[in-house]
């Protein structure tokens, strides 16, 4: 189990919990569809287990965590559990269409969490965990778990929790930084000791999950890789609870890059990274800080003069890796208006953006629109175009048409016609403190809801004055959050399709929940 090796080098699994941990920060929250979505981009990665979500925790997470076990072929889907049978009831209903599941336990074993949030002795908590463990075992093959808060608890207690897990049956043992508090030598240390002294180790994997309040995790993570960890739990562009988790791309790179003193490696797809991160960016709505290692637009750029003439002259005095060994798409702009079907499919290929036929005629019909109003059309702005379509929700309201009346000495008038899917028409007119408002006010009217906007970002997919203006919109309504994003040359108008993607994400989760109550 443990020790694997590809290519000459130890083999690290890579465990993606972006659609669990990762959702789980404030404004991350994703629909099904961007989740389907998510899912089959980290399939693509390469990612070996997929973490879909915590089935028990509601009927849309159960929902969520069986369509993404349906469609995943080639990674494990993974349901994460408390360690109570409620729980893992779940997961086995959820994970039953999985080709390949897994079952994530968790349960604390520091003596904080033990004594104030479990109210269990250590030897109740041993107890709890092999139990868990073979009850799991009943109906899933593959099952790990994690001791809550591990590096907070006492080494000789987690060794003797992991060894009653593994003699009960699982697979991998996982070692978190719950809280972000450790340091990279202690906490390599740490993963040798764990290694060394757990009971049965050598039939398990040794995983770990780093937190980034320190913003340590990634360093965490790679030094207990090369402490003898077996996986690595992490999540894309570092999403996750308060600071984040340790981030996919980052850890991916750094063991590639540096496999001379790894020794190690995954067998990520490196050139599809940057599709995940623009992907995982857009349905979540959290933008990648410019700055960011491996994936921030600044990743590449080099501004001091004498960091370009060495570039100029040999990439490698300045840049370890390239952008095109993350996927980064040449920014080529050869197709235009006359650009026909062939061609456009082509650049498709090109791009690895695979659609399906219904996706493809309607992101056809979108890159004509934008071609007769742009000269030519770039791979960023082709990227847009499918990204947005691959994660929407079924439109419960339709842009049919819209008009601003503002200036200055004006106060702002917003005019806006909308489809239902009933087929009728709804316009209306109303004021607001400025074009936006003003239509927002209107589409709230005609919706018949009045949810708060909590963010609202504009951005260029390109530079130039024809660029694609892409607006990123987070509404909420009782205690729940949706996304939304829009394109458009136009910024008003991104504004507005961003408005009502959100609107019908919420109308149609909203209504699933309803069914669901009827049946």
């Amino acid at each position: 189990m443990a020790g694997e090796t590809m290519g000459g080098v130890r083999r690290i699994v890579v465990f993606d919990t972006t659609l669990r941990d990762g959702e789980q920060s404030p404004g991350c929250s994703m629909n099904l569809q961007e989740k389907l979505e998510v899912a089959r981009r980290l399939e693509k990665l390469g990612v070996d287990v997929i973490e879909a979500g915590f089935p028990a925790s509601s009927p849309g997470d159960l929902e969520s965590v069986k369509a993404i076990a349906g469609i995943v072929k080639d990674s494990t889907v993974a349901g994460l559990c408390r360690c109570r049978e409620a729980d893992m009831d779940a997961a086995r209903e959820a994970l039953t269409p999985a080709d390949d599941p897994r079952i994530h336990l968790f349960l604390a074993t520091s003596p904080i969490h033990m004594e104030y949030k479990l109210k269990m002795s250590p030897e109740q908590v041993l107890d709890q965990a092999a139990a868990s463990v073979r009850y799991a075992k009943k109906f899933c093959a593959d099952v790990e778990f994690s001791a809550e808060d591990a590096f907070r608890s006492d080494p000789d207690f987690v060794c003797r929790v992991f060894g009653a897990a593994i003699q009960a049956g699982a697979l991998t043992v996982n070692f978190p930084d719950t809280v972000g508090y450790a340091m990279p030598d202690e906490f390599g240390s740490r993963i040798r000791y764990i290694k060394e002294h757990t009971p049965g180790m050598e039939k398990a994997r040794l995983s770990v999950h780093c937190h980034n309040d320190l913003g340590l995790a990634v360093a965490n993570s790679v030094a207990a890789v090369r402490a003898g960890a077996d996986q690595v739990e992490c999540t894309v562009n570092g999403i996750g609870e308060r600071a984040g988790n340790a981030s996919l791309e980052e850890i991916v790179m750094g063991l590639r890059i540096r496999r001379d003193y790894f020794n190690a490696d995954t067998r990520i797809d490196s050139t599809q990274i940057y599709a995940a991160s623009r992907l995982v960016a857009q349905v979540t709505g959290v933008k990648v800080q410019p700055n960011k290692a491996i994936v921030g637009e600044n990743a590449f750029a080099h501004e001091a003069g004498i960091h370009q003439h060495g570039v100029l002259v040999k990439r490698e005095t300045y840049e370890i890796m390239t952008p095109e060994s993350i996927g980064i798409p040449k920014n080529r702009m050869v197709l235009g208006k006359h650009s026909g079907r062939h061609a456009f499919e082509n650049r498709l290929r090109e791009l690895g953006l695979s659609v399906d036929d219904a996706a493809r005629e309607q992101i056809f019909a979108q890159f004509k629109e934008l071609a007769d109003k742009k000269k030519t059309v770039s791979d960023r702005d082709i990227e847009a175009l499918v990204m947005g379509a691959a994660a929407a929700v079924p439109e419960t309201w339709h842009l049919d048409h819209w008009a601003v009346n503002t200036g200055s000495a004006l106060g702002a008038t917003g005019t806006i016609r909308l489809r239902h899917k009933d087929g009728k028409y709804r316009k209306l007119v109303s004021m607001g403190d400025g074009p936006i408002d003003s239509i927002f006010r209107a589409i709230n009217q005609i919706v018949g809801k009045e949810p708060e906007l909590e963010l609202y970002e504009i951005g260029a997919i390109t530079g130039g004055s024809a660029s694609q203006g892409e607006t990123m919109v987070k509404i909420a309504m009782d205690g729940r959050h949706w996304n939304g994003r829009g394109l458009s040359t136009d910024v008003i108008e991104s504004s507005i399709r961003a408005y009502i993607s959100a609107i019908n994400a919420m109308e149609w989760e909203l209504g699933r929940e309803e069914e669901r109550r009827q049946e």
